[in-house]
């Protein structure tokens, strides 16, 4: 199909998408390798598992810090500085002679890949108005393809050739990326001229400013939390006496929940249609029926593979509908909108893969199941509430005038 001068071309759209789910399997390719680091840097399993806990950490502190810079600094640039950065961190991760030099490396990586973070707005940024909700969605598409083939790529290669070549690859990758996002991307002026403390300041401000970005926030927060549980503990069920899978069957099933990145475009054409609320509470509640499947399911595989597709197209649908209603609340603070959007959500992630570990360990597949169904049902929840506090708001402004 032929494109207007005003689209985005679609080979754009297309690095776009796999940029952003290049730069944010950085965060996953460590978790199927703990086992392994374990034994090779001789530490304890609990104290491997904090390699995933400062990589997060690490991207926590860039979404903070550095994504917010996507506003105050022309973009290009901001973007290869940063897949330098990481480049670097990544190769002294496979080089890594010690678990403290992994730790930091690993640190470091995660707060530069959210490069993810700042691409989604700038494609955002580059979208007529018309079609913004379905570029959004496609480079997410990328972006959730990313982050579930992440485990997958990296127990295969580690099995083939070992963990070093994971970090040393993924290395190799970003360095092409820089240079490759480097010669397409547009040169795109800074949007404001504040110094970056206030940058740091605005972005708070906005979201006291913004009551649809704290909403949108809580939703994405309560269905992060349900997909993070589910993705956490899954592998133990699936490694457990009643399917005995390897490692590598379970990184081979998290092929399954790439499914769910094929509803993205249909995400976006829904936001376009300005059907963002009834199709968010749709999202929410086929979110907390995926749960349930699961939980009846727990001894089929079928049943439990259609859970994590259904769960992982409610989650990429809310995440679609919510960046579409975030990104037009102000055109000149999209990176800042973004940066507390996502960060709000990634508390929820967090705290969702923290109980989901407890509870399954306490109350096992069944209490987890029960956890993510309720999420999202609170989720639901809130949502009736949101034409109602919006009548409201019509109602008091009428009067008012």
């Amino acid at each position: 199909m032929a494109k207007t001068s005003h689209d985005v071309p679609g080979r754009l759209v297309a690095l776009f998408a796999v940029a952003s789910g290049m730069t944010v399997a950085n965060l996953y390719y460590a978790q199927p390798l703990l086992s392994s680091l374990s034994v090779v840097f001789h530490v304890s399993a609990a104290t491997a598992g904090t390699l995933i806990t400062f990589t997060q950490v690490g991207y926590v502190i860039g979404m903070v810090f550095l994504v917010p810079l996507g506003d105050r600094l022309e973009k290009r640039s901001l973007i290869t500085a940063l897949l330098t950065i990481t480049t670097l961190a990544l190769v002294a991760a496979g080089l890594a002679t010690g678990f403290p030099m992994l730790l930091i490396a690993s640190l470091i990586s995660g707060a530069t890949s959210v490069v993810a973070q700042i691409l989604v707005p700038f494609a955002a940024s580059l979208a007529p108005d018309h079609t913004r909700g379905r570029v959004v969605g496609r480079v997410m598409s990328g972006l959730l393809a990313g982050i579930l083939l992440s485990r997958t790529l990296s127990s295969l290669v580690s099995d083939l050739a070992g963990w070093r070549v994971v970090f040393l690859g993924s290395a190799a990758l970003m360095a092409a990326l820089a240079v490759a996002l480097r010669a397409a991307l547009p040169r795109q002026a800074p949007t404001t001229a504040i110094p970056y403390h206030l940058v740091l300041r605005s972005t708070v401000r906005l979201m006291r400013t913004h009551p649809a970005l704290v909403r949108r926030g809580l939703y994405q927060a309560a269905m992060f939390g349900a997909f993070s549980a589910f993705w956490t503990t899954v592998s133990f069920l699936l490694t457990g006496p009643g399917f005995h899978y390897s490692p590598i069957g379970v990184g081979i099933f998290a092929l399954v929940g790439a499914a769910g990145a094929a509803i993205a475009p249909f995400a976006g054409h829904w936001a376009d249609r300005g059907l963002v609320r009834p199709m968010t509470g749709v999202a929410l509640a086929v979110a907390a029926l995926a749960f349930t499947v699961a939980g009846f399911g727990r001894h089929s595989i079928i049943l439990i593979a259609l859970a994590a597709i259904f769960i992982d197209m409610a989650v990429q649908t809310t995440l679609i509908l919510g960046q579409h209603t975030v990104y037009q609340l102000d055109p000149a603070a999209r990176a800042r909108l973004n940066s507390a959007f996502i960060a709000t959500f990634f508390v929820g992630g967090a705290l969702g893969a923290q109980f989901g570990s407890v509870v399954y360990h306490m109350e096992g597949w069944t209490g987890l199941t029960v956890l993510g169904a309720v999420l999202p049902l609170i989720g639901l929840l809130y949502w009736t509430t949101e034409r109602r506090q919006h009548r409201s708001a019509k109602s008091a402004g009428t009067t008012a005038t």
